[in-house]
């Protein structure tokens, strides 16, 4: 897949925006997958939910400017409770029931996605799940959601909340959640849990989770041995619950590498006492899969569903989250 940040292109092509509580990446892919222009924007959080509506749809107005011709449709990979028309809620963007033709000016058909199920989608058809039909997509950055892929496709659940596996209390008398429950996995292996929890205990403050991953202090052992432990017991139920083939390991945090995968496959294996625990692999688009994602629903709402397969992806690996 080619990249690249200016031009303008013939190609019939999407607008794909991924929309973080940070930082908003989008682009226009073509119906081949050539990634014909890519650009991040600030996500105007603090402004108020309003201000971001507006922000996406300009940025929408931006990038489909740049192409020859008019989009074909718009994926757009949000946060929140997502219908393939509505944004239903996102507690950390602030906005209630925004009609996807809210987010655009442009007379063309939109999509919208789950951010974390649409990444998920995108490693399914063009990632490290090419192929498999079954399986627990989960990035870990800031945050901890997850993607589960059943037959394909992203599992929403019966109301869109399906994935929710960072609130899942894996330590149920533990510290309380940003979410208002106790023990949850996110309080204690994300990225910025895991900076939060040494820095705290050491006195410090803006301690990275990469400086935990990487520390020999003892007290760093212990929030990241604590991390692991709460990782092999929610992937332990997980896969007892639903038996994926291979559970796809992304976000920033997974850039620790054998620091992360070796001690949690360690103690998944041993979690797992009557059966075979399934294989732990790396996510293959790194920061990507939500704007590739993201193609893959515009071109869906632009009535070509069947693109995706065929497509060549050559991306970048992720930085590591704080």
């Amino acid at each position: 897949m080619s990249t690249s940040s200016s031009g303008t292109t013939s190609s019939a092509f999407v607008v794909a925006l991924d929309v973080g509580g940070t930082s908003m990446k989008g682009g226009l892919v073509s119906e081949t997958g050539a990634v014909l222009l890519s650009e991040r924007r600030p996500t105007p959080r603090a402004d108020g939910p309003e201000a971001v509506v507006t922000a996406i749809s300009d940025f929408i107005s931006h990038l489909a400017s740049a192409g020859d011709g008019t989009p074909r449709g718009v994926g757009l990979a949000v946060p929140g409770l997502v219908s393939e028309s509505a944004a239903i809620y996102a507690a950390n963007l602030g906005w209630h029931d925004v009609p996807a033709t809210n987010f655009t000016t442009l007379d063309i058909p939109v999509m919208l996605g789950h951010d974390v199920r649409t990444g998920g989608l995108a490693e399914s058809i063009l990632g490290a799940g090419r192929g498999l039909s079954d399986f627990l997509f989960l990035p870990i950055g800031t945050g901890i959601a997850g993607a589960s892929i059943i037959r394909g496709e992203p599992y929403g659940g019966s109301s869109g909340w399906a994935g929710e596996i960072g609130h899942t209390p894996v330590f149920p008398d533990g510290e309380q959640c940003a979410c208002g429950q106790f023990g949850c996995l996110e309080t204690y292996a994300s990225a910025a849990s895991v900076g939060r929890r040494y820095s705290q205990r050491a006195g410090l403050e803006g301690v990275k989770a990469e400086q935990v991953v990487t520390s020999d202090d003892p007290i760093a052992i212990e929030v990241w041995d604590e991390a692991v432990e709460a990782l092999s017991l929610a992937l332990a139920t997980y896969t007892l619950l639903l038996d994926p083939s291979v559970i796809v390991l992304g976000g920033g945090l997974a850039e620790a590498g054998p620091a992360l995968f070796d001690p949690v496959r360690t103690r998944l294996v041993k979690r797992l006492a009557f059966r075979e625990a399934p294989p732990l692999i790396p996510a293959a688009l790194g920061v990507d899969a939500g704007m590739l994602g993201a193609a893959l629903l515009g071109w869906r709402a632009a009535g070509r569903p069947e693109l995706g397969p065929d497509w060549t992806v050559d991306v970048r690996s992720a930085p590591l989250v704080s």
